[in-house]
């Protein structure tokens, strides 16, 4: 069997994915933090590290992936405060509307989801430990990390403490040793949330969260740390530092990240007004459009999101479910996701433009393939779509079912049979002129038309 090999951060080169244990494969990804809805770029990460997750159970007989929730926060409490309502209700809100829409995007659901609330007895225990090894102190009522302590502090960033600090936002506190020096626990007042502690009655800071439920749910050493670019420096960092001081070794034997995705060539943001979040984006595109949006530049590269790209995403689509429209009746073989083309790209890295590329050779073979071949080609296009997340859907469906800023929406497929069949008697009648009067007038609507030997197919733009 082909190797995988992954880009460790890390060590900043691909390397051979070795797992500690072949039989329990672990990896953990940065999940929300649920104070409002998920834009696309919180998308990407998600579809990334899914793909990553099939490539793996593609290969092994048991994976853990554990993806967490942060449902303490102060964005979450300032969230529920401006809205006048309880934590519970903005968290539990927030995480429900986040399920849905990531399971929108065709992503497998994690096997372990751990809630920060629901491991406050681990996050102490970490603390605990990191304070008998001089690792923290305690200041007002907080519990600090000293970053001084590890001298391996900043290998995961690649950079000197100093280096970052001028890069950062650091928080400037007069009960701070130093600078770099970030909270693991922070009083609470009355008002705010919080658990009883040997500090005193506070709640977690937000590094601390993702190592002690690492711990807790997965043990001292996981195979794969992932999540987007932003979260190196500091969070990363910091996990980084606290587990390795608190339980001693490498936690985290591949470390992986996800490169930026901008608007339009901008960086989304409030102020300029183009944060598109995925709700909003399925009311115009399918899931599916825009996991093969997502997939269409490798993870490590930089992605431009725009109307462009899911235009050309449902083309693509398109074209594969029409091949499969035509084959419909045609039984697939059983095809090992692993013996395809498709796979192989995908084991370089995670390499989705390779891998589409494949998608597309597969499917155009299909289109031209003799009888005796089509069974084969069919079982490969549908195993490597499944592998990448893709061609979930019935091909007459996905063609010509309306979506909510669909073309077309307005002519029922009743009423779009009616119309091709009119046109066809208009051809037999050598009436040219109505015929394609009648393919314009359901090209205008949105309706396209594809003839063939066997008939006249549609499809919605």
């Amino acid at each position: 069997m082909a190797e995988l090999a992954l880009y460790n951060t890390f060590s900043r080169k691909k390397e051979i994915f070795t797992p500690a244990d072949p039989n329990r494969v672990t990896m953990y990804v940065c999940g929300p933090t649920v104070y409002n809805l998920a834009h696309i770029g919180n998308a990407r990460p998600v579809v990334v590290f899914d793909t990553l997750n099939r490539v793996l159970r593609s290969r092994y007989p048991n994976v853990i992936y554990a993806r967490n929730i942060t449902d303490i926060d102060d964005k979450i409490i300032e969230a529920a405060r401006s809205a006048g309502t309880d934590i519970k209700d903005v968290t539990d809100e927030f995480t429900a509307k986040y399920r849905e829409d990531m399971g929108n995007l065709n992503t497998l659901i994690p096997d372990i989801e751990p809630h920060a609330t629901d491991n406050i007895g681990p996050m102490l225990d970490l603390m605990e430990r990191l304070l008998a090894g001089d690792h923290a102190y305690v200041a007002e009522g907080h519990v600090l990390f000293a970053v001084d302590s590890m001298a391996e502090y900043g290998q995961l960033s690649g950079r000197s403490l100093d280096d970052m600090l001028a890069g950062a936002r650091v928080e400037v506190a007069s009960y701070k040793r130093h600078p770099g020096d970030f909270v693991l626990w922070k009083p609470s007042s009355d008002d705010e949330p919080g658990w009883e502690s040997p500090w005193g009655r506070g709640r977690p800071g937000w590094h601390l969260e993702c190592s002690a439920m690492i711990k807790a749910h997965l043990g001292d050493t996981i195979d794969i740390h992932g999540g987007g670019r932003d979260l190196i420096f500091p969070h990363h960092e910091n996990e980084r530092a606290q587990s390795c001081c608190a339980y001693g070794g490498e936690f985290v034997r591949y470390w992986m990240h996800n490169a930026y995705l901008d608007m339009d060539g901008e960086k989304m943001s409030k102020s300029l007004g183009n944060v598109r979040t995925v709700r909003e984006l399925l009311q115009s595109y399918r899931g599916e459009v825009l996991r093969f949006a997502l997939l269409s530049a490798h993870y490590r590269s930089e992605l431009t999101f725009s109307e462009s790209l899911l235009d050309n995403a449902k083309s693509a689509l398109d074209s594969f479910y029409s091949a499969l429209r035509q084959v419909a009746d045609t039984a697939p073989e059983a095809v090992e996701a692993s013996e395809t083309a498709v796979a192989q790209a995908l084991l370089d890295d995670l390499n989705t433009p390779q891998a589409i590329a494949e998608l597309h050779a597969v499917s155009k073979r299909l289109n031209k393939a003799e009888e005796a071949a089509i069974p084969r080609l069919k079982g490969e296009l549908l195993a490597a779509g499944k592998l990448l997340g893709l061609l979930q859907h019935d091909p007459v469906d996905w063609l010509t079912s309306g979506l909510s800023s669909g073309s077309g929406e307005g002519l029922s497929a009743d009423e779009i049979e009616g119309q091709i069949a009119a046109r066809a008697a208009a051809k037999a009648d050598k009436d040219f002129a109505a015929a394609d009067a009648i393919r314009d007038a359901l090209a205008s609507a949105g309706i396209v038309l594809e003839d063939s030997a066997a008939g006249t197919t549609w499809r919605r733009q």
